[in-house]
């Protein structure tokens, strides 16, 4: 018995599921990068610069050391929960948009990713708020089945909503349509009755 010749992952998967469609015969390319809108960082920027202020006034101005030390303390752990981590998750949110997906990373301890196909996507729409038309942004969803992708606070979400429309018309045209199978209609013949013959039946007059 001949040895087997072993073979790609590609052209397992080829003789599975057949070829892939034209468009995956062009590189994938990234479109765009985002995050969301930065006025997300006001509220952390102004607690770090309070809490800053604070604890420079009363750090150090108690009497005793284990009060500075505490008040050291508490200052250090508002820091952390109200300006650096969410500081850190912002910058942990990203949204990266090619010519095939959109995907989309976020989680500061646990990192999770989502990513929709363009060619899935059915419909882009955008929902802005009085204070997000002032800033540009807005609110994307992208639908797909009974399902829904949605991008929170999108710099330049009119841009950014005309480019994935763009996107998927050109992966929904690109993406080959099932055929449908047309079955010939049976022709259905009235039975042709048999010639019997004339002994098979009963004559009275042969009585």
């Amino acid at each position: 018995m001949p040895p087997r010749v072993p073979r790609s992952v590609t052209e397992e998967v080829d003789s599975v599921l057949g070829p892939a469609p034209s468009s995956y015969a062009q590189p994938e390319v990234v479109v765009l990068r985002f995050g969301r809108h930065g006025r997300r960082l006001v509220l952390p920027v102004i607690a770090l610069v309070a809490i800053a202020g604070l604890a420079g006034y009363f750090v150090g101005g108690f009497p005793a050391a284990w009060e500075n030390l505490l008040a050291g303390i508490g200052a250090a752990v508002l820091a952390l929960l109200l300006g650096i981590l969410p500081v850190l998750a912002w910058l942990s949110h990203r949204t990266t948009v090619t010519s095939r997906r959109v995907i989309v990373r976020h989680g500061l301890f646990v990192h999770r990713r989502s990513e929709v196909p363009l060619g899935r996507v059915r419909e882009v729409r955008t929902k802005r708020g009085p204070g997000q038309r002032m800033r540009g942004a807005g609110d994307i969803e992208l639908l797909y089945g009974a399902e829904a992708m949605r991008l929170e606070d999108v710099p330049g979400v009119t841009r950014v909503a005309e480019a994935l429309q763009e996107l998927m018309e050109r992966n929904f045209a690109q993406t080959p349509q099932p055929q449908q199978q047309h079955f010939p209609q049976q022709q259905f013949q009235q039975p042709q009755q048999a010639q019997q013959d004339s002994q098979g039946f009963f004559d009275p007059n042969s009585w």
